[in-house]
């Protein structure tokens, strides 16, 4: 039988998790089958997946035909929806949450778009969200906007686990991982504990070498394409073990704190050019987390090739992102300023999207 190479992944301390949760992967066992077979050990659930299931299918339509009786607000009831999943996929990864002490079986929720650039907004709601999904092993998604990066401190401080996500730049993933130290810190002044946090964040890979290829592609430089993203990473893994390490992080860690894990995203091939397991392969390393839809969870079953890879080419990594910027791409302003501007509308719309769905299939129950 060919060897599992997820489970090979989970053995040189890379956590594997799917970016995906529907009704339809609780009801039909394959969340379950993940867990038990591949060792999956995390959820990150978007609206995109959840307006794809509410629209196409009626998984929901039963518990839709309760909560209209509750709340015709489509975006509460939607919350509602989405809150069934969540607990149901915490209680089944709840053993997993057991087993590691508390630093793995999560499953992650997003704050609504609308609060991106709302610090107190965003601190109201993610405290709101983890009162009612009531479930220990869960993480509220905020994004790393600099208004994140507030909301992300004061959320530590108040003993809240984060999921950071939609990050891009190495300089905005030190600001958030300087957060979680002051978060941390703050919490020891006040004498409470610390040994309960957990934190990722979420560093999206990708759709950074899409908009590079892209430039490059404008440029005529065929030759350094599909670089770009992997090298970001790497970097920010560098940056990860510096913050990570040190007199300032061992007094926290006697005190039972647990580092905030870079959590790799976006990690399917835009590029049919690339193997599905192109970001795989590259961003394996101890103290990660590499969150795959379906299609590459697959694909990495059997193909991956397994070794610990992020320490490897490190100063490449570097010449790379010094060679892009000579021949002209704007990488800072790609990775500081586009991607995360355009990642905040892509959720916004995708938000908007399965409120709208919700709203259409509330009609009827009111008709």
């Amino acid at each position: 039988m060919t060897q599992n190479r997820l489970r090979a992944l989970t053995e040189l301390g890379q956590a594997v998790w799917v970016d995906n949760l529907t009704r339809q992967m609780l009801n039909d066992g394959t969340l379950e089958r993940m867990i038990a077979d591949d060792g999956l050990s995390g959820v990150t659930s978007n609206p995109t997946t959840f307006d794809k299931a509410i629209s196409d299918t009626d998984d929901y339509d039963d518990t839709l035909r309760r909560v209209a009786g509750e709340t015709d607000d489509p975006t509460e009831a939607f919350f509602q929806l989405a809150y069934r999943d969540i607990r149901d996929a915490a209680d089944l990864l709840r053993p997993t949450w057991e087993r590691t002490e508390g630093q793995d079986g999560l499953v992650s929720f997003e704050l609504p778009p609308d609060l991106a650039y709302d610090a107190q907004g965003s601190i109201d709601a993610a405290k709101r969200f983890r009162s009612e999904i009531d479930r220990e092993n869960i993480l509220i998604k905020v994004p790393g906007t600099r208004e994140g990066v507030q909301a992300f401190e004061e959320l530590t401080a108040a003993g809240v686990s984060i999921n950071v996500t939609l990050l891009f730049a190495v300089r905005r993933y030190e600001e958030i991982a300087e957060a979680y130290l002051r978060g941390l810190e703050r919490r020891v002044r006040d004498g409470e504990p610390i040994d309960g946090i957990v934190s990722v964040a979420s560093f999206f890979v990708s759709r950074v070498d899409t908009k590079v290829d892209n430039a490059l592609d404008e440029l005529n430089r065929p030759e350094l394409k599909g670089k770009a993203a992997v090298a970001n990473a790497k970097i920010a893994y560098e940056s990860f073990q510096r913050l990570f390490t040190g007199d300032r992080w061992d007094a926290l860690r006697k005190r039972g704190a647990n580092v905030q894990r870079p959590l790799w995203a976006s990690t399917s091939s835009k590029d049919p050019d690339y193997p599905e397991t192109y970001y795989v392969d590259q961003l394996i390393g101890p103290d990660t987390v590499n969150t795959m839809k379906e299609k590459t969870l697959d694909a990495a079953r059997e193909n991956a090739e397994v070794s610990v890879s992020l320490t490897q080419g490190v100063q490449e990594a570097r010449d790379t992102m010094t060679q892009l910027l000579t021949v002209g791409v704007p990488v800072d302003d790609i990775v500081e300023q586009q991607l995360p501007q355009e990642g905040v509308d892509a959720f916004a719309e995708s938000f908007d999207s399965v409120v709208e769905s919700v709203s259409r299939k509330l009609t009827p129950q009111h008709a």
